[in-house]
């Protein structure tokens, strides 16, 4: 695999600061610049980013001293010195539309850890694990940009990652209906319990657009490919409440599960410890071994204990059981600033290496 020159862009942020640590020493990737707002433009990053470095290691000797340039002024030479660029900003979402298709434009591939794509009909949102074949949409969402290289594909929802992985399965049994409670982290949030004093001793049982997404975003993950467009699905039916709890880092669910065609305990528990996806079988640098982890214990998974599993990069599940107003219940969990978000839009990056859409 040749080596690719990337740039961050909203590198100051949570989500930017964890694509620096993750893109440190990249089989792949070479973090080639990195771009934030006109605030920390022409700073060396350690003094732009400041105290707000929020993860456990060090800002990496290769960057602390990289001078952050302007994510919008100096678009045009961002795209010119890279292959493409990874983009977690914090705009509004009509701004960031119109960013991340400008830098298309400018024939420099968006892989994008924004919600603003999420719903544009020719944008894929990868799971790399369960649609990598919605890549296909680059085709066609090139000749509507008008670009040869350009194009955005988005990752979903960091929650999503805590309960689609382990629904996708099971959708042989035909599942009708699913009820998620998400136990988010803080860092979600872009917070630490430096920053977000209020949710210490504390559980803020709303998050801004979450459960809409958390509703909406399986149903394009579970969709085909139509004439270069999402036929998004219509079953199963999701509802969610999403609610922000005192945790770092991880965000659970539980679950609740119907189908049309109920398969038993052991039926299921074969279906997640034998799924791999296409990432398993290319041996991408940023897949995990194992993707769905099954734990036996009735105190497991826990988000402390598990979050980190295989690089934070897989899914932990647990207290299978029959339920009285469902079929099943079970307990997911993810990390949702590694798989959730930055390390699911690395993945997601390598698997377009892979398939030759970022060369």
């Amino acid at each position: 695999m040749k080596n690719y020159n990337v740039g961050i862009i909203g590198a100051t942020g949570m989500v930017g600061q964890r694509f620096i640590t993750l893109l440190d020493k990249h089989p792949w990737f070479k973090i080639k610049l990195l771009a934030a707002s006109g605030r920390s433009a022409g700073k060396k990053y350690a003094d732009a980013v400041g105290s707000r470095w929020a993860m456990k290691t060090e800002i990496p000797a290769d960057v602390r001293d990289m001078v952050v340039m302007d994510a919008v002024e100096d678009m045009k030479k961002i795209a010119a010195e890279v292959d493409f660029v990874f983009c977690a900003v914090d705009m509004k979402k009509d701004e960031i539309k119109a960013l991340e298709e400008a830098y298309a434009k400018c024939e420099c591939p968006v892989i994008s850890n924004n919600s603003a794509h999420r719903h544009t009909p020719d944008v894929p949102m990868i799971i790399p694990e369960l649609n990598p074949e919605h890549a296909a949409l680059i085709d066609a969402q090139r000749k509507r940009l008008g670009t040869k290289r350009g194009f955005i594909a988005v990752k979903s929802n960091c929650s999503l990652q805590s309960y689609v992985p382990a629904v996708y399965p099971l959708l042989k049994f035909n599942p009708s209906r699913v009820l998620i409670s998400t136990y988010q982290a803080i860092s979600g949030a872009g917070k630490t319990f430096e920053t977000f004093p209020e949710i210490v001793d504390n559980v803020i049982p709303y998050i801004g657009g979450e459960e809409e997404k958390s509703e909406k975003e399986p149903m394009k993950i579970f969709g085909t490919v139509e004439n270069g467009v999402i036929k998004e699905a219509v079953r199963p039916s999701f509802t969610s409440q999403c609610i922000r709890v005192p945790v770092s880092d991880g965000h659970l669910a539980s679950v609740f599960i119907s189908f049309d065609n109920k398969p038993s305990k052991e039926e299921i528990l074969k279906c997640w410890r034998e799924f791999s996806g296409e990432p398993q079988r290319l041996n991408l640098p940023s897949a995990p071994k194992q993707f769905l982890h099954y734990f036996e214990e009735d105190n497991m998974p826990q988000t402390r204990l598990q979050r980190d599993l295989e690089g934070g990069m897989a899914i932990s599940l647990g207290r299978l059981r029959e339920d009285s107003q469902y079929d099943y219940k079970f307990i997911g969990l993810s990390h949702n600033t590694l798989r959730g978000a930055a390390g699911g839009a690395v993945l997601m990056a390598e698997l377009l290496c892979a398939k030759g859409y970022l060369d």
